[in-house]
């Protein structure tokens, strides 16, 4: 890594322009790094991005690149027979995906890797660079490597959550502004939370109200969510407190304050719950949402006990009839 002088930079750039990554060359702000080391192998990924970070100003451009495990699976379908390559996959998958995630295998994967190489998806390459104070600016996929380029957004400012684990433990906005910690089974690629901002920018909302076109989630995470397995741990947050059985979806910061101004005052009011009052009232989409927590917030303030019990009891009705259709 190095803040390059100007004629490096210009031939790097011509290297990139080629693969058609860079057509902001032109609007550099006086300095770049241009990263050639692969991030795969860098000891500490974040502490490497907090110092290339250190190392700008404001509005500075960062480029890298990276091997996605999409790019590494590509690379190994092409290299091993086809006998053999599904076997190879499988193991390296277990051996560079699963291990390094999970708390007992990990110091395992550790001493067997000697930490010299790193299999990370795209989700959390972009994740950790959000994560670490740059904004995405483009990236793109040149001879099977991810090419990505960043600008400094702020300096790097890390915060406390757990950010690997099949278990994930999440801020959000509870009653009366309070901030909770809930509990779900991770359905994302690690430092997803980082790039929802982005995800929403770049492609809006689905019919569901969720981010559309979604990167960010596994494969298997995707069956997850289908069954509502991922909101199991929930039941804990139940337990304390947190949240009530029906209550306005408890919301990270960002979606919080993409809400109108007087719903964002009349929601902290009560407590956010389990289940959603939207799944009640069969609306989707971002401004179904909407209507959904005005309804039942006006509803709630004449007849708070009725409101629930009427709501859970519609919930369940339109969750055991999707699942009976979808059958």
């Amino acid at each position: 890594m190095g803040i390059l002088g100007e004629e490096r930079i210009s031939q790097t750039v011509v290297h990139l322009k080629e693969g058609e990554i860079v057509s902001f060359a032109s609007k550099l702000p006086g300095k770049a790094i241009i990263d050639l080391l692969q991030v795969n192998f860098l000891k500490d990924i974040n502490v490497h991005f907090d110092a290339v970070n250190n190392a700008l100003p404001i509005g500075g451009i960062y480029f890298g690149r990276v091997e996605t495990y999409a790019e590494r699976k590509q690379r190994l379908f092409d290299k091993f027979p086809a006998l053999l390559v599904h076997v190879f996959w499988f193991f390296d998958f277990w051996i560079h995906r699963v291990m390094p995630k999970l708390a007992f295998t990990r110091k395992l994967y550790k001493f067997i890797s000697r930490d010299n190489y790193k299999s990370l998806s795209k989700a959390e390459v972009l994740g950790r660079l959000c994560y670490t104070g740059f904004d995405i600016v483009d990236y793109a996929t040149i001879d099977n490597l991810f090419y990505f380029a960043v600008q400094k957004a702020k300096p790097a400012k890390y915060d406390a959550a757990k950010l690997y684990g099949v278990l994930l433990r999440m801020n959000r906005i509870g009653q009366h502004k309070k901030r909770i910690i809930i509990y779900k089974i991770r359905t994302m690629h690690p430092y997803s939370e980082y790039l929802q901002h982005y995800v929403v920018k770049m492609h809006g909302y689905n019919e569901k109200g969720k981010p559309n076109n979604d990167f960010r989630l596994t494969s298997w995470g995707k069956v997850i969510r289908k069954f509502h397995l991922d909101e199991l741990p929930q039941l804990y947050n139940l337990l304390r407190g947190d949240l009530a059985i029906i209550g306005v979806r408890p919301l990270t910061e960002f979606g919080f304050n993409a809400l109108p101004k007087d719903l964002r005052r009349k929601r902290t009011k009560v407590k956010p719950g389990c289940i959603p009052p939207n799944v009640a009232l069969k609306l989707t989409g971002f401004e179904g949402v909407v209507e959904a927590e005005r309804t039942y917030l006006k509803s709630i303030a004449k007849h708070r006990f009725l409101t629930n019990f009427k709501y859970f009891w519609m919930a369940i009705y339109n969750l055991i009839r999707r699942k009976s259709s979808s059958a």
